[in-house]
C-alpha cells in the first residue's frame, strides 16, 4: 500500500469521525430545539390561551404520536350512552326575590278613557301585573348619642364622697371614641375583603355623596378591628387543629415596608372540625417550612399540600399522613397537551394517556359523590377500584419516563408525578380526604382576586390585619353566612363578650344563623 493510499484512508477515517460528530450535534440541536419550541408554546398558552384545564374529547388516535406507548393495556370499561328524559323549560326571566320590599304603582285610565263609545262607563274586569327591579343608593345616617345627666338639687350635686352627678352609660364600642358604627365598619370590611374594592375607591364613593372619609382613616379602623378580633382568631386556630384533615397552601403578597424583603407570603389553612369549615389566613415574611411546623405542632391527622419542597418535612412526622394533590400532577400533563396544540405527532399524545388514567380516578370520586357514600364506603370503593388503576398508571409512568426527554414538558410532568407518587396514592387510605388540594386553593382565591385590585399591603401590621379579617369573612362565607350581616353582628356583640362561652357563640363556624338580624331574610 502506497503512502498516498494510507493518507487517503486516514482522511476517510477523519471524515467519518467528523460526520459522526456532526450527526450527533445535529441530533442534540434538534432535541434541544424541540424542547425550546415546546416551552415557547407553553408560555404563549399561559399568556394568551384559555385558562381552563378541561381537555377536549380525544379522537382515540394515540398510536400516531412520536414516542411509542409502552405495552400496557388501559383498563377497559363498558361505555353506556344514556339519554336522560327532559322537559323544556319555559323561557323568560326569573321572578324577583319574594323577600324584597314592594312598592305598588297604580297605572289607571283617565276618566275620559273609561268612557265607552256607547256612552256608558267601562267596568274594571281585571289587572295585569309586572315587576321591575329598582335601586336606591346607599342610605347613610348620623347617629346622635344623647346621654342625660342627673344630679340631686338638695345637695347641689356634691357630697362627702364626691360629685353625685349621674349620666347614662354608652354601650361598649369595638373602636372606643370612634365615629364608626358596627354597620359602617362591616360595610368597609365587606367591600374590601369580600368584594375586592380597595379603600381608595371607597373613599371616592363616599366623596360622591358628600362625606369626607380618608382611606388612611379606614385603614386604621381595619387594623383596630383586627386587633379586637384576635381572640376570635385564636379560638378558630384551636378548633381547626381538631379537624381530621388540614389543607395548606400559600401565595405571595407584597408588603412595602417589610425590611429586607420584596416578597412575603400569605399562608392559608383549611379544616372542617365536626363538618364546620374553618379557613385561616396567616401572614409571614417567609415561605419556610418552619411556618407550617409551628402551626401543626402537636397536630395528629392528615395534611394535604402541593409539591412545594417546604412541605417535605411532613413525611418524617409520625402522627401526620402527608397527602399530595392530584390536580397539580394533572395540571402538568395538561400543559403538555396545550403546548402540543393541533400537532398531534408530539408528546402530547402520551400526556393524553396520563390524563385518561387520572380521569378514571376522578370518575370513581364522582360516582361516590352521586351515590352519597359514607366515609367507610368511600374508603372501600377506593381500595377496590382506584388502587388497580394507580398500579397500572405507575407501570405506565415507569415505562414512559425512560423515553421522554427529561427537560421536555412531558419528562417534567412524569418526573413530578413519580417524585410525588408516595404521597399521591395516600388519599386511598382514608375516606376523609379528597384526591386534591382544591378546597384550600378555592379558599385562597378571594385573596388573590383582591390582590389584583389593591396590589400591596403597606406595612406588616396591615398584612396581619388583612389575614385576620380574611379569615373571619371567608369562614363565615364557608358556613353559609352573609359577610356584611355577620360582621355587623360580631362587631356589635364582641365588646360585650366576657366569658369563653360568649366569645364562642360569636365564632363564624359556631354562631346560630337565626341570631343574625338580616331584614332581607
Amino acid at each position: 500500500m502506497t503512502k498516498d493510499t494510507l493518507n487517503n484512508v486516514d482522511d476517510l477515517k477523519d471524515l467519518k469521525k467528523v460526520a459522526i460528530n456532526l450527526f450527533e450535534e445535529n441530533r442534540l440541536y434538534k432535541s434541544e430545539n424541540k424542547v425550546l419550541q415546546e416551552q415557547v408554546k407553553s408560555l404563549q398558552d399561559r399568556l394568551f390561551g384559555r385558562k381552563t384545564e378541561k381537555i377536549p374529547k380525544d379522537d382515540g388516535q394515540l398510536s400516531l404520536f412520536d414516542i411509542p406507548e409502552p405495552d400496557i393495556v388501559l383498563l377497559q370499561e363498558p361505555e353506556e350512552t344514556i339519554v336522560a328524559s327532559h322537559s323544556r323549560k319555559k323561557k323568560g326571566r326569573k321572578p324577583l326575590p319574594a323577600n324584597l320590599p314592594r312598592k305598588e304603582v297604580i297605572h289607571d285610565l283617565s276618566d275620559e278613557e273609561k268612557q265607552c263609545q256607547c256612552g256608558k262607563t267601562k267596568s274594571c274586569i281585571g289587572q295585569e301585573t309586572s315587576e321591575q327591579l329598582d335601586y336606591i343608593p346607599a342610605k347613610v345616617q348620623v347617629i346622635r348619642n344623647i346621654r342625660y345627666k342627673y344630679a340631686c338639687k338638695n345637695c347641689e350635686g356634691v357630697d362627702d364622697d364626691g360629685p353625685t352627678v349621674s349620666i347614662a352609660r354608652m354601650p361598649d364600642q369595638i373602636i372606643p371614641k370612634s365615629m364608626a358604627t358596627p354597620g359602617l365598619l362591616a360595610h368597609l370590611l365587606t367591600a374590601k375583603f369580600a368584594d375586592a374594592l380597595p379603600l381608595y375607591r371607597q373613599e371616592k364613593q363616599f366623596a360622591r355623596i358628600g362625606i369626607e372619609l380618608h382611606r388612611s382613616t379606614m385603614s386604621k379602623w381595619a387594623i383596630k378591628v383586627a386587633a379586637a378580633c384576635e381572640i376570635i382568631l385564636d379560638m378558630m386556630e384551636q378548633d381547626i387543629k381538631k379537624s381530621p384533615v388540614i389543607n395548606i397552601d400559600e401565595t405571595t403578597v407584597k408588603v412595602l415596608k417589610e425590611q429586607g424583603r420584596s416578597k412575603s407570603y400569605m399562608w392559608v389553612f383549611k379544616g372542617a372540625p365536626r363538618g364546620k369549615p374553618i379557613i385561616l389566613f396567616q401572614y409571614h415574611p417567609s415561605r419556610s417550612g418552619d411556618v407550617v411546623a409551628s402551626f401543626l405542632k402537636n397536630y395528629k391527622g392528615i395534611v394535604q399540600t402541593d409539591g412545594y419542597a417546604g412541605y417535605n418535612f411532613l413525611d418524617t412526622i409520625t402522627n401526620i399522613i402527608h397527602v399530595a394533590c392530584w390536580t397539580h400532577a394533572r395540571r402538568k400533563f395538561v400543559e403538555v397537551t396545550k403546548a402540543a396544540g393541533r400537532n398531534k405527532k408530539t408528546s402530547g399524545g402520551n400526556a393524553g394517556t396520563a390524563l385518561k388514567y387520572i380521569s378514571k380516578l376522578y370518575k370513581i370520586e364522582k360516582d361516590a359523590k352521586a351515590q352519597e357514600l359514607s366515609i367507610d364506603e368511600l374508603y372501600t370503593q377506593r381500595q377496590s377500584k382506584a388502587l388497580p388503576i394507580l398500579e397500572e398508571f405507575k407501570q405506565w409512568l415507569d415505562a414512559t419516563v425512560e423515553k421522554a426527554p427529561p427537560k421536555s414538558l412531558l419528562g417534567k410532568a412524569i418526573n413530578y408525578t413519580l417524585n410525588q407518587w408516595h404521597r399521591l396514592i395516600l388519599y386511598t387510605t382514608s375516606g376523609l380526604v379528597t384526591p386534591d388540594n382544591n378546597a384550600v386553593e378555592n379558599a385562597i382565591r378571594p385573596f388573590v382576586i383582591g390582590r389584583k385590585n389593591w396590589l400591596f399591603a403597606c406595612t406588616p401590621e396591615g398584612a396581619r390585619a388583612s389575614a385576620t379579617i380574611y379569615s373571619i369573612i371567608e369562614t363565615a362565607k364557608a358556613n353559609g353566612l352573609e359577610p356584611y350581616w355577620y360582621l355587623k353582628h360580631l362587631l356589635e356583640h364582641l365588646p360585650e363578650a366576657m366569658t369563653e362561652d360568649d366569645f364562642r357563640a360569636l365564632l363564624p363556624h359556631q354562631i346560630i344563623k337565626e341570631q343574625i338580624l338580616n331584614p332581607l331574610n
